[in-house]
């Protein structure tokens, strides 16, 4: 008998004046790593480009799993503070579409993986708070860095990594208060909270601040599609 594989959607970019060939149109766009590293760990990708939050349901009922990609800093009046000088442009049909899609995983059930910006909307969506502006998490702009993270013992993430393990990273925003029920499973050496969980008895939920995407590590994406299958 076959095993099919998992589908696994990941959330996308929508962007206008995109550029290639002789083309310059509207683009949904996604980092390759995000589709590749889904497939190197087993499973099948669905691309979910922004849509009217009431599709959201809809479109999670029909998945095994949910990468909420990294991208634009969250509106801070996602979280209830004013807008930081240092905070970027909004994007609210992605904060909503998204939004919509994490709450829809949690209301099904539907292993759900965050990812930077997935993390931080994971965090928003059940009611924390973010540090709009943190210094010496970004080596260069447009550069991915590396920096060590430590799992917390006895957390779902030490469980798929249970060692100190250095990771791309790239974001200038992090959690502050957390969502209700949220813990945190990994730290950077600054204290910053890097990976981010539910219990087990509310499924399988985990947030990362890194990008696995951009590095060779597939426990933690294998964890998911094995989480889905």
């Amino acid at each position: 008998m076959t095993v099919r594989p998992p589908l696994i959607g990941v959330s996308t970019y929508l962007e206008s004046g995109v550029r290639w060939g002789v083309w310059e149109l509207d683009a949904v766009l996604l980092a390759a790593g995000y589709p590749r590293l889904v497939q190197r760990a087993g499973g099948l990708v669905a691309l979910l480009p922004p849509d009217a939050p009431e599709r959201a349901a809809a479109a999670v009922a029909r998945l095994d799993g949910l990468v909420i990609a990294g991208g634009p800093d969250v509106d801070p009046a996602r979280y209830g503070a004013e807008r930081s000088p240092r905070t970027g442009p909004p994007a609210p049909e992605r904060d909503a579409w998204e939004l919509a899609l994490i709450e829809a995983a949690l209301a099904a059930g539907v292993p759900l993986l965050g990812v930077c910006r997935g993390m931080q909307l994971l965090n928003v969506a059940l009611g924390g708070t973010l540090v709009q502006h943190l210094d010496g998490h970004v080596v260069e702009v447009g550069a991915f860095g590396e920096h060590p993270v430590k799992p917390v013992p006895g957390t779902r993430y030490a469980g798929i990594v249970p060692e100190e393990t250095a990771v791309p990273t790239y974001h200038h925003q992090a959690v502050d208060r957390l969502g209700e029920g949220l813990v945190p499973s990994a730290h950077a050496a600054d204290g910053t909270v890097e990976a981010v969980e539910l219990p087990a008895d509310r499924g399988w939920v985990l947030g990362v601040q890194w990008h696995p995407e951009m590095g060779q590590d597939l426990r933690v994406m294998r964890a998911l599609v094995t989480a889905a299958s």
